[in-house]
């Protein structure tokens, strides 16, 4: 009898370690466990010992990174398995060297000289995962369900490698001797798609080979894309109170800080665009999905919530991510100046929607209709052009500039451009309908006859 209640009692503790464990592991998350070595495999030390004669610029960025000194070398992100796509077939004829000790078949490892973000994830499997789903890895997707100069034809091959894909990201080919395709190569876009099936480049804002945190944080990073007159963000950055704050202060800011803990006020005086859609501040995490804290989508024809972008719906509540915003604002403004800031936004997007792009697409509807303008080509009539350009140049700058405090570009590079674009448009428009004479054509519209057929990888082969 005595064995059989010591028993029940040994059951019942038991019983009991196992709920408190359990319990222990929903409430508590799994820790991330760090392993520093000392040694170096010898194949990792050839990689170190070569690229420090060969390519000494690599070498001193890497020896300067934070990667170095946690004992993270070239192979640690290079070494691929022999039968991926992308593996460097030209990089094995390094072993067959007789001019250095370290070109030996001793020091063979199969490496690939793209580093995508699935190899990134062994490492940083948070930050992979947040930007898989951001608009920036997605880009690729987006244009091509949005843009005429792809789905047309309206540019070559060349021009788009030279210019869309640089920062949109290029869809990575091989060839038989495993040599990558040219206009696909070398490529860093932010919606690259990589052999391996992942999307995008960590080396489009953690620059090679330092991949630096504080090269991340500053403005410049995200003005190498996001310029020009379709999304002029850095100099609109640049003439806002923000920007200036920045460049008057920049050299006291601490860009160094540890992932996680940069903080206003503490690290740094005024905002940087990372520090507002990206970095942690309040009660508000750090993500890598810039499609987070987006209320309005300004970058679209017609301005319209970011879960309502047919190209790529966002899985996300605008009311939480502008609260989340909201709080990032509040970390150096007042309620009332934020709440103020958003009530004139939401007005900037009402009068841009109704006073121009929504009468302006009505009649461009009213003119394909009608016959006046042919709808088997985009931009070879001049109608088309300014339309476009209403929406995509002008309107933008219009939004984004509001949307990011800088006056001169939400009405001198906005609105004032906006009416100019809307009343030519309109004037012709009604000009066409009045006589009923069709546009005339762009015939000899120069640099056409890029591929119209959309990436497979993406989209999948056509049944």
């Amino acid at each position: 009898m005595r064995a059989k209640f010591r028993w029940i009692v040994c059951l019942v503790g038991v019983v009991g370690l196992f709920i408190a464990i359990s319990g222990y592991a929903k409430n508590n998350p799994k820790t991330k466990e760090f392993r520093v070595e000392r040694g170096m495999s010898k194949q990792g030390q050839a990689c170190i010992e070569c690229h420090k004669v060969e390519t000494p610029g690599l070498f001193v960025d890497w020896a300067n990174s934070r990667h170095a000194h946690a004992n993270i070398s070239c192979i640690d992100c290079h070494q691929a398995e022999e039968h991926d796509l992308d593996v460097s077939k030209t990089h094995f004829k390094q072993y067959q060297r007789s001019d250095s000790k370290w070109g030996t078949s001793d020091y063979r490892v199969p490496i690939s000289a793209v580093v995508t973000p699935k190899d990134c994830s062994r490492c940083h499997p948070d930050e992979v995962k947040q930007y898989s789903r951001s608009k920036h890895a997605n880009t690729l997707e987006i244009i091509w369900k949005l843009d005429p100069w792809l789905n047309q034809g309206m540019n070559t091959d060349w021009e788009r490698t030279a210019g869309c894909f640089y920062c949109h990201g290029t869809v990575l080919k091989v060839d038989k001797n495993g040599k990558f395709d040219p206009k696909t190569w070398p490529n860093v876009g932010v919606g690259r798609l990589n052999l391996d099936g992942s999307l995008g480049s960590c080396t489009s804002c953690h620059t090679r080979h330092r991949f630096s945190v504080m090269d991340a944080r500053k403005p410049e990073a995200c003005g190498q894309c996001h310029l020009g007159p379709d999304h002029p963000q850095i100099e609109i950055f640049k003439e806002s109170k923000h920007g200036d704050i920045y460049d008057a202060f920049k050299h006291e800011y601490n860009f160094d800080a540890a992932p996680g803990t940069w903080t206003p006020g503490v690290d740094f005086r005024g905002p940087t665009c990372a520090s507002c859609h990206m970095s942690g501040a309040g009660t508000v995490m750090t993500t890598h999905d810039v499609t987070e804290r987006l209320s309005w989508e300004t970058q679209a024809p017609l301005t319209i919530r970011p879960s309502e972008f047919k190209p790529f719906p966002a899985k996300t509540n605008w009311k939480v991510e502008r609260n989340k915003m909201k709080e990032i604002c509040k970390q150096c403004h007042g309620q009332t100046w934020v709440d103020d800031h958003y009530i004139k936004l939401d007005q900037v997007v009402k009068e841009y929607n109704e006073n121009y792009f929504k009468p302006a697409k009505a009649m461009l509807t009213k003119l394909y209709e009608k016959g006046l303008l042919d709808k088997s080509r985009f931009f070879d009539e001049r109608l088309e052009v300014e339309f476009y350009e209403l929406w995509h140049h002008e309107g933008r700058r219009a939004r984004m500039g509001a949307a990011m405090m800088a006056p001169d570009y939400a009405w001198w590079h906005g609105f004032y451009e906006c009416k100019h674009r809307f009343n030519r448009f309109m004037a012709e428009a009604n000009h066409l309908l009045k006589t009923g004479k069709k546009a005339e054509k762009y015939d000899n519209f120069p640099g056409t006859g890029g591929n119209t057929t959309r990436p497979y990888q993406i989209f999948g082969r056509k049944k």
